[in-house]
């Protein structure tokens, strides 16, 4: 009798389904549309510097688009008021106003709209994550995803304690803009730390861990309108390839396997928003739609009897 052999999908074949049934630009229109985004927007504030046209003055912690669009980080302000209760400081009035745009921009699009789409440090993070996938790396540090938020805290009560915006001199995003303005140096060390740390410690260590710029815009888009909605989750096959790419994969099974009666909608302020679930399914279970929304075709998909054959090893440890 021939001897019984288990097959199971291996890391570097995720989203070959997809690309099969959709080809190239199915299967990667949202990557690319994010990737364009992000350097978009670093070569807004980079042309000024290096080639003299000043169409955005500052950086993501605060700017002013052709001389009249102020943006400011509300994260940064609210650091920097905490920072003006030891020194006097108050920020002025077109820092509130530019910190009101990007807030309602935000809880409109999702707050870790600003992980996915905007932070230069996402690629990094995305390539290491891509890399672990494709050298079979399954196990690595097991980290509270509560971290980030202690981290947060940390920043706030820093700030008040020393009247600075401290973590502003520290932050990899801050960091990146201006070693590519002034030249790379601390900034590109920081990168690499996160990238190995990425890679060879904790998988998406940083940004779903660590950082407490997510933390905080998480928090922003508890309630956004716009979310991921898993519409056919009924035409689920299992291949758990959402939960391969997924920088937050806890977030998926609520809505993908009704787990507790929840509906289709990813309602976690967790989820970034990015749509790589989209792209890699090849049955076009999600989309984008409101939080609101139904599944199509009402019933939920009902709970595999097995496990899917591949997690990432974020689904199978932290929560």
């Amino acid at each position: 009798m021939s001897p019984v052999v288990t097959t199971t999908r291996t890391p570097a074949r995720v989203g070959a389904d997809a690309l099969a049934e959709k080809g190239w630009w199915g299967t990667y229109r949202w990557l690319v549309l994010r990737r364009a985004t992000q350097l978009g927007i670093l070569l807004l504030f980079l042309v000024g510097p290096w080639f003299g046209v000043w169409i955005v003055k500052g950086n993501l912690a605060s700017s002013l688009t052709l001389g009249v669009l102020p943006l400011t980080d509300p994260y940064v302000l609210v650091q920097s008021l905490l920072a003006g209760l030891t020194t006097g400081y108050v920020p002025l009035k077109t820092a509130f106003i530019g910190a009101a745009i990007v807030l309602v921009f935000y809880w409109l699009v999702g707050g870790r709209v600003y992980c996915s789409w905007v932070c230069p440090v996402n690629p990094v993070t995305d390539f290491a994550a891509w890399l672990r996938r494709r050298l079979g790396f399954k196990s690595g540090a097991v980290l509270s995803r509560q971290l980030r938020f202690w981290l947060l805290a940390m920043t706030l009560v820093v700030a008040l304690a020393t009247g600075s915006i401290a973590w502003e001199l520290v932050n990899p995003v801050s960091m990146l803009h201006r070693g590519l303005i002034f030249g790379l140096g601390a900034g590109a060390a920081v990168i690499a730390a996160i990238f190995l740390f990425d890679l060879f410690v904790a998988p998406r260590g940083w940004c779903g861990h660590l950082c407490p710029v997510g933390a905080f815009y998480s928090q922003v888009g508890r309630t956004s309108p716009l979310r991921i909605v898993a519409a056919r989750r009924q035409a689920c096959n299992d291949c758990a390839d959402c939960y391969a790419v997924c920088p937050e994969p806890v977030v998926i099974k609520p809505a993908l396997k009704g787990t507790d009666g929840a509906g289709p909608v990813i309602a976690s302020a967790q989820c970034t928003n990015c749509a790589r679930c989209i792209d890699v399914c090849s049955k076009d279970v999600f989309e984008f739609g409101l939080r609101w929304q139904q599944a199509r075709n009402a019933p939920p998909a009902p709970t595999a009897i097995h496990p899917p054959t591949r997690l990432a090893p974020e689904e199978r440890t932290s929560s």
